[in-house]
This record gives structure tokens, sequence and C-alpha cells, in this order.
């Protein structure tokens, strides 16, 4: 009898435990990737800068998810599919700064192909901002970064600042140094939840 007691415990610690598992999934919205934006702002720096210009990069996300639930972020961007904007480049120029961009020297997006953010914390700071540390792999490197958020109108925006050499990329420089690319990049998303 205490057996089959134990038993029916047993079984209602397991139903119990597996709902509350769905309802933690029912909570894990997939990013609308569609209407999600992200974008790369590398700036120059240098003795000849202002012969130069800043570059933007779209970054389209391919996957993702947020668990409302516990806090949590994650998403994927394919580094093949970033390309560079520059509306003040010429399309060559253009070009040129892509095939750059995907080579060795920078993301050599054919070794590494993914870049990834997982969120380790997400800290309140104030009426629908938050600020939320994570994990960002990129260029084969893991790294911790801060992402300062907002929510408007259903998007939550936000941006982050990252340092390309923490992630063993070296900031490309041209004409003898006299132009470079700074080692800090903004990245700014505009990110929608699927319904």
């Amino acid at each position: 009898m205490r057996l089959l007691k134990h038993i029916r415990t047993v079984s209602l610690f397991g139903i119990m435990a597996a709902l509350s598992g769905a309802v933690a999934l029912a909570q894990t919205r997939s990013i609308d990737t569609a209407h999600s934006t992200m974008t790369v702002h590398v700036f120059k720096t240098g003795l000849f800068s202002a012969f130069a210009h800043n570059h933007e990069i779209s970054s389209p996300i391919s996957e993702g998810n947020v668990d409302v639930n516990r806090g949590q972020v994650s998403l994927t961007v394919d580094a093949a599919k970033l390309r560079v904007l520059d509306p003040e480049a010429s399309q060559s120029d253009r070009a040129q700064i892509q095939k750059t961009m995907e080579g060795p020297e920078v993301l050599d997006s054919q070794k590494f192909s993914k870049i990834l953010f997982h969120s380790t914390t997400v800290d309140p700071a104030g009426k629908d901002r938050w600020s939320v540390r994570g994990d960002l792999t990129l260029h084969g490197q893991t790294r911790p970064v801060r992402v300062e958020v907002s929510l408007k109108d259903r998007h939550y925006e936000g941006t982050a600042i990252i340092r390309q050499s923490d992630f063993a990329i070296k900031p490309i420089n041209i004409a003898g140094g006299t132009v470079k690319v700074k080692d800090e990049v903004k990245v700014e998303f505009d990110v929608v939840l699927a319904e």
C-alpha cells in the first residue's frame, strides 16, 4: 500500500514538472527575423580620416528567441549575410570593403560562419528599459558584452559597443596607418517578436 502511494506521489510530481515545463515553453517567443534589423557602425580615425568614410553594415538576424519567463535572449547571425551599405562609397569601393570584411583579416566568414549571442543576466534599468549582459561569439572567440535595451511600441531597441581586438580581429588601417578603423564598433538593433 505504501509503495502504491509512493508511486502515485512520484507520478503526480512528474506530471506537475511536465506541465510547468510546457508552460515555460509557451513563454518562449521567436524573433521575427523578417521585421527585425541589426546594423553595425564602424568608425574611421587617423591623420587623413577626413578623406575616408565610416562604414555601415547590415547584419540580418537569421534566428533567435526570447524566454519571457526567464528573461533570456539568444540569437544567431550568419556571418556570410552581412552586407556593406556605405551609401557614400562607390559600388566598387563597397565591393572591396565587403571582400575585406568577409576575408581572413576581419570576419573570416568561411571559417567562422556564425555570430552568436546568449544573454546571461537581464537587469531592469527603468520603465521598459533593461541592461542585458551576455556572451557574444564572433570570429571564434567568446567574450562578455553588455547591451542596453528599451521597449517602444513592441520593438526592442538598443545598442552595444564592442571592441574588435577582444575577438582577435585587428582593426584595418590603410595609407601607412594615416587612415584607420577604430577598434570600437557600435551595434544597433531593432528586434520584433513573432506573434
